[in-house]
């Protein structure tokens, strides 16, 4: 395994590195200060406009998709020190180049699953960042750690599908440019392969029968940048029966495949998080002093300091090591080291920012620094895409299943 840079990686490295030192990290408090004054809280602050219009002209956009008709190009071992560097600044970055979760995980399943009408209507818009969209599949009544267990209905009447059901945690669904859902629902409950009953079809924002009914708060916060957390009902929505991605019955197992890359990414970022927490506890660190010597020289602090560098180089190269087999073996090859990172770096990285917010004090759940909304972030990944009891569970079966 060589996780040298390669001389792509490099060179795109060192230009979003520059784009997030001259435009990302001065936009942050801007952002803040202008989403205050905008009509609707779910709008995008001016300088989000002005920020993606600039990662576009600087070739800093759809970096996340391997395939070079419709993104970049990267492999996932190219693109992983790109998304760590964007989770520096989670609000805006993954935003600013077209990279931010829900939508991509989207234009992966459009790109690998839809049909040329469906790549045409819905991906090209998303691709373009002209429109966002939303995955509906966790559902309030059941426990959605199992995917089997969703309630939705998908039936077919003639030449139209019927969706009825409640969603939450729909994220992206707040965002006034949020045009597209991918519903996953039931069309054959009753089915003998419970994997086989679950569907995923195209539903229009504006669809009769669909209703945004609220923001979902995540430790009190709407999450505005990503477009917010919805709870949606779908009553009676009728769309056509070519909206339907894929086949009858392939819905769990697009899921799978849209998860897979999905829960990379979201590591490569905390990462980022991580990166960023220790910057701060280092700055912070050798600016304040406490006890009649600077924070620095406090044993705990050093302690604390140290321990995270340790375990961010640990997950770094346990997420290489993921991207560079997805590569080589595949995404289900890989499957074991996918659930590996997707167990420990949430759970780490919470760590360290938790100590990052210690050394803060107040300040370290104020709005004043990043770390508290930080912090929420990375602990709801200790349960989005999966809990980790369910990897847990799953990677423990793999490895005792080699004594059996």
């Amino acid at each position: 395994m060589d996780f040298a840079f390669d001389a792509r990686t490099e060179e795109l490295r060192a230009r979003l590195l520059a784009f997030m030192d001259e435009y990302v990290y001065p936009a942050e408090q801007v952002a803040h200060e202008q989403r205050e004054r905008l009509a609707s809280p779910w709008e995008n602050p001016p300088v989000v406009e002005e920020l993606k219009a600039e990662a576009r002209r600087q070739g800093l956009w759809n970096l996340f998709l391997p395939d070079a008709e419709y993104g970049a190009g990267l492999t996932n071992l190219q693109y992983a020190p790109l998304a760590e560097i964007t989770g520096r600044s989670p609000q805006l970055a993954p935003t600013a180049t077209n990279c931010a979760a829900p939508d991509t995980g989207n234009m992966e399943v459009l790109a690998q699953f839809g049909d040329e009408q469906q790549r045409k209507q819905w991906l090209e818009p998303l691709l373009s960042g002209e429109i966002r969209s939303a995955f509906a599949m966790t559902e309030p009544d059941v426990a959605s750690s199992d995917a089997t267990n969703i309630t939705t209905h998908i039936r077919r009447e003639g030449d139209a599908y019927v969706i009825s059901g409640r969603k939450w945690y729909i994220s992206g669904a707040m965002h006034p440019d949020c045009k597209i859902f991918i519903v996953m629902g039931k069309t054959d409950p009753d089915g003998a392969d419970i994997r086989r009953q679950q569907s995923m079809v195209l539903v229009p924002r504006d669809t009769p029968g669909v209703t945004v009914k609220r923001a979902m708060r995540v430790f009190g916060y709407e999450d505005h940048y990503h477009g917010g957390h919805a709870e949606v009902v779908f009553d009676e929505a009728r769309v056509p029966v070519s909206n339907l991605i894929g086949e009858e019955g392939g819905g769990f197992a697009i899921a799978q495949a849209r998860l897979g890359p999905g829960r990379i990414h979201h590591c490569m970022r905390l990462i980022g998080m991580a990166e960023r927490a220790i910057e701060l506890m280092c700055r912070r660190a050798v600016s304040r002093d406490a006890f009649g010597k600077a924070l620095a020289q406090q044993g705990v602090v050093q302690n604390w300091i140290a321990d995270a560098r340790v375990a961010v180089e640990q997950l770094r190269l346990l997420v290489l090591k993921t991207a560079w087999m997805m590569d080589t073996v595949g995404n289900r090859g890989a499957h074991t080291e996918i659930q590996a990172i997707k167990i420990a770096t949430p759970r780490t990285v919470v760590g360290i920012l938790d100590r990052a917010i210690q050394l803060y004090g107040a300040g370290g759940v104020s709005q004043d620094f990043p770390l508290a909304e930080l912090y929420a972030g990375a602990r709801t990944l200790m349960i989005a895409d999966g809990p980790d009891e369910v990897h847990q569970r799953s990677l423990a079966r793999r490895e005792i299943k080699k004594y059996l």
